[in-house]
This record gives structure tokens, C-alpha cells and sequence, in this order.
């Protein structure tokens, strides 16, 4: 899937967490990326439909697709590093699933199935009082 929806992506940088010394005092490296699905002018109704279906944990109430980088020390890394995310993120939800082909059980799975519920069958029979 080639799409490319770095155009439609809005940035917005925070100071990052964590060690650095002064560099995160004063540097907004951290980048957050929102990409709103349901405005896309790239996806078609299908697409949008099956994006938010299954990327509904990383959507948030505004409809936006939220990702957050703060890997690396500087804000350019960061922000190549959300658009991987987020091209990785649409490419895997896009991504056909594979229709499961139904089997039938092998004789030795079904044999040892019953061979177990033997042995369940005969501890339960021991655990009972004798009768007279």
C-alpha cells in the first residue's frame, strides 16, 4: 500500500520527559502527530470505515489518530519517526486479514482426547466412597 498521508498530518511538539539536562529544559523535542480519518481526502468510505473499527484504541474523540514520538534528541527525528509510525499503523490495519480454512481434528488428537478423559473419568471413580 503506497499511501502517503504526510501532507494531512498536523504536528504538534511538547518538551520531552526524562534525562537530558538542560537540552529538555528548554527544547521541545517531543512530536505528536494527529491525523483525522473521517477528512482524509486519500482513504475512500471503506478504508475510513475499517480504520476506525480497528484503530479505535488509538483514535481520540475528536476523530483524530493520535501518535506520539520522543525517541530521539531531536524534534526532525521525532517527527520522521511518527510519520513511520503512523504510515506503519494505516498499512496494518489496511491490511487484508486472511480468511481462516476450517480443519478437522487428526485421529492422533482426537485418540489422545479420549485417552485423557479416560483417565479424568477413572480419577473422579477413585475419589468416590467405596460401595458395599
Amino acid at each position: 500500500m503506497n499511501l502517503d498521508i504526510t501532507k494531512e498530518i498536523v504536528f504538534q511538539t511538547a518538551r520531552s520527559g526524562g534525562k537530558g539536562g538542560q537540552n529538555v529544559n528548554k527544547v521541545e523535542t517531543m512530536v505528536e502527530g494527529y491525523f483525522h480519518i473521517r477528512d482524509s481526502a486519500l482513504l475512500s468510505e471503506a478504508q475510513k470505515a475499517l480504520l476506525e473499527r480497528k484503530l479505535a484504541g488509538k483514535i481520540n474523540s475528536g476523530g483524530f489518530l493520535q501518535v506520539r514520538s520522543q525517541v530521539f534528541r531531536s524534534q526532525l527525528g521525532n517527527k520522521g519517526e511518527v510519520i513511520r509510525k503512523m504510515h506503519a499503523l494505516l498499512e496494518q490495519a489496511l491490511k487484508k486479514e486472511k480468511r481462516r480454512i476450517a480443519t478437522k481434528p487428526t485421529a492422533g488428537s482426537r485418540e489422545r482426547r479420549i485417552e485423557h478423559k479416560k483417565r479424568q473419568s477413572q480419577i473422579k471413580k477413585d475419589r468416590r466412597p467405596p460401595t458395599d
